[in-house]
C-alpha cells in the first residue's frame, strides 16, 4: 500500500467535499434571496381594488 499516495487522495476528497458545500450553499442562498424578491414583487403587485367594480354599461 502506498500510504503517502492515499494521503493525498483523502486531502483531495476532503477538499472536492467542501468545494461541493460551498456551491450548495450559495446555490441555496441565491434561491432563497430570488425567491424572498418574488415574494415581494408579488405583493406590490396586488391592487385588492383592481377588478372589484365592473361598468357594464360602456
Amino acid at each position: 500500500m502506498d500510504i503517502p499516495m492515499m494521503s493525498i487522495i483523502n486531502n483531495n476528497n476532503k477538499i472536492n467535499d467542501g468545494a461541493s458545500l460551498l456551491v450548495l450553499k450559495k446555490a441555496m442562498d441565491v434561491s432563497k434571496e430570488n425567491s424572498e424578491n418574488m415574494n415581494q414583487m408579488l405583493n406590490q403587485a396586488v391592487n385588492p381594488n383592481l377588478g372589484s367594480k365592473f361598468d357594464r354599461f360602456a
